[in-house]
């Protein structure tokens, strides 16, 4: 907004923090618990990044829509409010993520098995932090707009008579459009405007319902088919860069060693003088019997 007072920098910043609370605190409670900290845990971060900010838009967007509620003017009713809009949408998509990561617990790989770990932790401490710190975060935002005070520096914005005297720069950043009573309801969002009278009444037509019924269709058929596709496994060539000298040995080992099957490794699981020579005479004449 352009508003020096309803503008939500500050607001934004704290969902991004709340998230990375929830990282540091899975993290940390996990290395705790001796899970082992592998490469690809390293990724964790970015998915908690991307729900805990869905989780904010979902609150942010249910408190505005509190405000123009008939008795919802203080913030307790006004967060009770949107705790009831908000909260089970942001529960059911935690509750999804966290099983699915958690399924994931129960492959053979141990690598992709602390991912599971570290990531599922992860969002469920995402939504604890959603839940409790961002709303009170929310309540400290409204009452520093209820106080008519600047997003920047907290101080407050007084219209005074001298507004007119002042450069367009000056009311821009410090001014701005707000006024001494700032608790007026805020127009409704573009956004929601766009969905509420045109792209919900598109979608609500009988015949794009039917397109619509049609392509799912289709997409599930297709996922269909691509699932019984699958195959588990990874190519090791997808792990080296473009123009690595390690695609081309994978092409030539499977053009050249393919037919021979799956290598035979002798590991000699006991301490071994492999400075006496006699030992090694011994360890020669195993590997050329096994040949």
């Amino acid at each position: 907004r352009l508003s020096c007072i309803r503008n939500n920098v500050w607001l934004a910043c704290f969902g991004v923090v709340s998230a990375g609370l929830a990282v540091i605190s899975s993290f940390g409670l996990m290395l705790f618990c001796g899970v082992p900290f592998v490469v690809t845990v390293a990724n964790a971060p970015f998915l908690i990044l991307g729900v805990g900010v869905d989780d904010m838009f979902i609150m942010i967007a249910s408190w505005e829509q509190s405000s123009g509620k008939k008795g919802k003017t203080d913030a307790k009713s006004r967060l009770a409010e949107t705790y009831s809009e908000a909260a089970l949408s942001v529960t059911i998509t935690t509750l999804t993520d966290v099983l699915a990561f958690f399924i994931g617990t129960w492959t053979a790989f141990s690598s992709v098995r602390s991912f599971c770990l570290y990531t599922g932790t992860a969002f469920v401490f995402c939504y604890i932090y959603t839940m409790t710190f961002f709303g009170g975060v929310i309540v400290l935002n409204h009452k520093r707009e209820q106080g008519n005070r600047h997003w920047l520096t907290c101080m407050p914005v007084r219209v005074g008579e001298d507004q007119a005297q002042k450069s367009c720069l000056y009311n821009a950043c410090c001014i701005g459009n707000c006024s001494r009573q700032s608790s007026q309801p805020e127009g409704e969002h573009p956004m929601s405007i766009f969905f509420k009278k045109y792209y919900g009444p598109f979608l609500t037509n009988k015949w794009i319902k039917l397109l619509v019924v049609l392509l799912y269709g289709a997409y599930l058929g297709g996922s269909i088919y691509g699932c019984t596709k699958i195959r588990e496994g990874i190519d090791l060539r997808n792990l080296a860069s473009d123009g690595s000298y390690v695609s081309p040995y994978y092409d030539d080992d499977d053009k050249y060693f393919s037919e021979y099957g799956p290598r035979v490794m002798v590991v000699i699981t006991e301490s071994v003088d492999y400075w006496n020579e006699t030992v090694r005479m011994e360890i020669e004449n195993c590997t050329q019997n096994l040949e």
